[in-house]
């Protein structure tokens, strides 16, 4: 900001100046200048703004943000109870197996490419259907 400021008239409906006044304690201004000066700074940096965040009402954010949490820690909490069921279907599995590492690898390599291939939307359908070709189908 400049030291030099210009003086300008500004003309206000009664309630509107008793409005600013009610505010002028609680977000420290020391003047009425101070706090249009301030309340047009934030106008204008959300007129010229493409991220509006930092102009929502801190109340609007913090319910937004505190949903968020809930919705990450929802999701983080079912990803770890499904990684343990995945895990005891896999052991489950394997002392059922007779599975070379060799084959294991490739079969890993495989799952990494369909995974990948298809977005991780994977269904138990194809892999039946790719586990009962022959090789000659191959």
């Amino acid at each position: 900001m400049k030291n030099n400021k210009e003086r300008t008239a500004v003309w206000m409906y009664p309630e509107t100046m008793d409005r600013m006044d009610g505010w002028l304690e609680q977000d420290n201004c020391k003047s009425r200048s101070e706090f249009i000066e301030k309340a047009l700074g934030f106008y204008m940096g959300y007129l010229g703004t493409e991220d509006v965040t930092s102009y929502l009402s801190k109340a609007l954010l913090s319910s937004i943000e505190g949903t968020l949490q809930k919705t990450e820690n929802r999701v983080a909490a079912n990803l770890f109870r499904l990684s343990v069921e995945i895990s005891m279907m896999m052991h489950l599995l394997a002392t059922t197996l007779n599975i070379t590492d060799e084959e294991l690898r490739r079969l890993r390599g495989r799952c990494v490419n369909e995974v990948k291939k298809t977005k991780g939307k994977i269904r138990l359908d194809d892999a039946v259907e790719f586990q009962s070709r022959t090789d000659d189908e191959e």
